[in-house]
């Protein structure tokens, strides 16, 4: 899993940290995969949804105040846990 997160965290060592971060997801448009993804983000976070212009998924913008890139890292591990969804 490592691997798959090395060139994005060479990238987010470059920035100063903390520091706001968007994350963007698509998932399946499924109520369990929403939440799912949903509650990766603590309260404090700003979540936009748009669905697909089939309805078929949902696109997830959400900016967080993240503390360090490891923190950054972890939630994208997170989220590949959650099938069908799609880090962008």
């Amino acid at each position: 899993m490592e691997d798959m997160f090395g060139k994005l965290r060479v990238q987010l060592e470059l920035l100063e940290w903390p520091n706001v971060y968007l994350f963007k997801f698509i998932v399946p448009n499924h109520p369990d995969k929403i939440a799912l993804a949903n509650a990766l983000f603590d309260d404090t976070a700003q979540i936009v949804m748009h669905p697909s212009s089939q309805g078929t998924y949902i696109s997830i913008s959400a900016k967080e105040l993240m503390l360090d890139v490891d923190s950054i890292i972890a939630k994208y591990e997170k989220a590949s846990l959650i099938e069908g969804i799609i880090s962008l």
